[in-house]
């Protein structure tokens, strides 16, 4: 995969001269211990210092390079001192990357008995952010907000869902996808603009014929195919039928050669997201199933039936999980149980799961698919991890786009599923099954989504505040009257902000 430039954040300081110029040697001093104290958190960006600043010209001078700088994915700033707010209109105005304003201040207690004016003139923090947050208000600028001290580990963790959220959206603003075919015949779902999804989030979705892929799949080198299907010898669990000299073997050589070609399509291309579909597969002798998952688990994106907006959404949560533990994947609510008191959702699809929530080691398996009308598909069978976890789609409402969101308790399945041949998912969605799927059907939630077990709500929320998009969330605390009321609430909110 093509890799985006090393990404940073820039730790900005607002103070003012009436100070002088020994306090503002204090303040540059303690704004780097500050920025410092970030840095060595569990954030997976650098923090890069800027110097303080003093007036409206550095002020929006930093805030236009942060914009042309592919390297910085967003802006913290905080007021050490008094800085005057008009001084921050023209730059927080111009200013296009993601901003938190961390209120915090570079002593966790007062000296009590120490206490003197010069004290109170340096450490007023309490004073200069209440001035920054009224001009950010004033402005209507989208930001998140974080109070508290920098060694509080909660505010560094708060920092760091907003930073993996500026990583998605950088990701995102950047992304080329590749659809190998048209999307799925007569569904709704799928379909989407994607000129104003170009517009609104950055990602570019260009069509490619299947047989452009059968190309590339029939030009992979058989020594490749070998060594590759040594790997996954080395790798999974590989059924009997698949070992060199089965009967089988020829099937997982076969789906060796679709990953080379498709992974050299997509490095060639510099695509890091992709979609197939099972009703266009031109000379493919199988349906993409162990190529896509292995992809997947590589970090690319990927929508099955033509979901290109699933796969970006896939690509931009596995950019923002990166180093996280968990997972995150292609995913579909399949079918419930619906035992009272035990309701449960079984999640999957046809092949495509990634193996990045794989409670143990996947088997390499080969089926009948009995969709596709091609040779049986070579698949990673296992089930995921338990523990607790989102489901999130993207769906296009048509004036504008919206996130639904469901946290979720992902279970061990309550008894072995021995006739089922796909990677799975079994989860208890949160309050409980009738005001999940209830209110995930109000809000028009898409079928396909993005499981992770990697990120949580924060970030989500955070990343829907960055893009400007609706997330409707679907917690423990959600009722449907009240999901429904919000719903209305957002759609009203919506319509005026693109009017303003």
């Amino acid at each position: 995969m093509t890799n985006p430039p090393s990404r940073e954040i820039w730790f900005l300081t607002g103070s003012q001269g009436l100070y002088g110029a020994e306090t503002l040697r204090q303040v540059a001093a303690q704004s780097r211990e500050i920025a410092e104290t970030l840095g060595s958190g569990p954030l997976p960006v650098r923090v890069v210092w800027q110097p303080v600043l003093t007036d409206a010209d550095a002020i929006r001078r930093v805030c236009l390079e942060a914009n042309s700088d592919d390297g910085c994915v967003g802006v913290v700033a905080w007021m050490h001192t008094f800085s005057p707010a008009k001084m921050w209109i023209a730059g927080l105005d111009a200013l296009r990357k993601p901003l938190l304003h961390l209120h915090t201040q570079i002593n966790v207690e007062l000296p009590w008995a120490s206490i003197d004016m010069d004290f109170m003139n340096l450490n007023q923090a309490a004073h200069g952010d209440r001035e920054f947050g009224y001009i950010q208000s004033r402005l209507g600028v989208a930001r998140k907000t974080v109070a508290g001290h920098v060694s509080d580990p909660a505010v560094i963790a708060r920092v760091a869902s907003w930073t993996r959220a500026a990583l998605g959206r950088a990701e995102l603003a950047t992304l080329r996808l590749a659809r190998f075919g048209d999307n799925m015949r007569d569904v709704a779902v799928t379909e989407g603009d994607k000129v104003e999804a170009q517009r609104r989030f950055g990602v570019s979705v260009n069509t490619y014929g299947v047989n452009d892929l059968v190309e590339a799949v029939d030009a992979a080198s058989d020594a490749a195919v070998t060594e590759l299907v040594k790997e996954y010898e080395e790798v999974y669990r590989l059924a009997p039928e698949l070992r060199a000299g089965a009967d089988r073997h020829e099937s997982l050589r076969y789906a060796a050669r679709i990953e080379l070609g498709l992974r050299g399509f997509l490095e060639d291309g510099g695509f890091r997201a992709f979609t197939s579909n099972f009703e266009d597969l031109g000379g493919l002798r199988q349906l993409p199933g162990l190529a896509v998952q292995r992809l997947m688990a590589d970090g690319y994106g990927f929508g099955g039936e033509g979901d290109w907006k699933t796969s970006a959404l896939l690509r931009t949560l596995k950019a923002a999980a990166g180093g996280l533990p968990g997972g995150t994947s292609f995913m579909e609510d399949y079918t419930y149980h619906l035992d009272p008191g035990r309701e449960l959702i079984l999640g999957a699809h046809m092949l495509e799961v990634c193996p990045s929530i794989a409670a143990d080691i996947p088997s390499c398996e080969i089926h009948p698919l009995g969709i596709g009308g091609r040779e049986d598909p070579v698949r990673l069978v296992f089930d995921a991890a338990p523990g607790p976890a989102v489901v999130v789609g993207l769906a296009d409402l048509g004036d504008r786009f919206r996130l639904v969101a469901n946290e979720i308790d992902t279970v061990a399945p309550p008894e072995p599923l021995p006739a089922l041949p796909v990677a799975r998912a079994v989860w208890s969605p949160r309050p409980d099954l009738r005001t999940s799927t209830e209110s995930w059907l109000t809000a028009g939630g898409p079928h396909h989504t993005v499981y992770t077990s990697a990120l949580g709500a924060e970030e989500l929320g955070d990343l829907a505040d960055m893009l400007g998009t609706e997330l409707a969330l679907i917690d423990a605390g959600t009722s449907t009257r009240r999901f429904t009321q919000e719903l209305r609430w957002n759609q009203a909110y919506h319509r005026l902000a693109q009017s303003l």
